[in-house]
């Protein structure tokens, strides 16, 4: 049995569950089971950003913060679960998420080089992760992407070794009830 580790792009998931199946949501403790199968978990690393605040924030960007951190804590109660944030930067009227690519480039690097891993799961569709992917299938570690067609660069699909995608029914199995 390998060990695995587990990195999701909640921006991404996020992206994709809004356009792609309604808004459903998902629980990322039976998906990180179903994207590890027989293999053990070392952990699942989300990543996000907290909602973007003004300076002062309005009523309802105080709100969102609320309801995101609610959400964030509820992530670490689950066993084996790390949640990284970025930030989000507004940048020319556009939302940036920042740090986050970075996070998870350097865990996926730090357990692949430390030999803790030998399979990674990446749940995103950025293109920005190819180096640390292409580091840490240099280091043996087998590379799987759990990805939506409609939102994956083409140099990450090229880059992992497996891939699996996001449909109706790998979404029912991770459905929150």
């Amino acid at each position: 049995m390998s060990r695995v580790a587990i990195f999701i792009d909640g921006g991404y998931v996020d992206k994709v569950v809004e356009r792609e199946f309604e808004g459903t949501r998902l629980d990322f403790l039976k998906l990180s089971s179903q994207a590890a199968g027989s293999d053990e978990r070392l952990r699942t690393y989300y990543y996000h950003c907290p909602p973007f605040q003004s300076s002062p924030p309005t009523q309802e960007e105080r709100d969102r913060v609320s309801r995101a951190d609610a959400f964030f804590r509820q992530l670490t109660l689950l066993p084996r679960f790390e949640v990284r944030k970025g930030r989000l930067q507004k940048v020319g009227g556009v939302f940036q998420q920042k740090k986050v690519d970075v996070l998870m480039a350097i865990d996926l690097v730090h357990l692949a080089a430390t030999k803790q891993i030998q399979r990674a799961v990446l749940v995103t569709g950025d293109s920005d992760l190819v180096p640390a992917i292409e580091l840490a299938k240099f280091e043996g570690v087998i590379t799987d992407l759990y990805y939506h067609p409609s939102a994956v660069h083409h140099e990450l699909f090229e880059a992992v070794d497996d891939r699996h995608t996001i449909d109706e029914e790998f979404v029912k199995k991770i459905r929150r009830k």
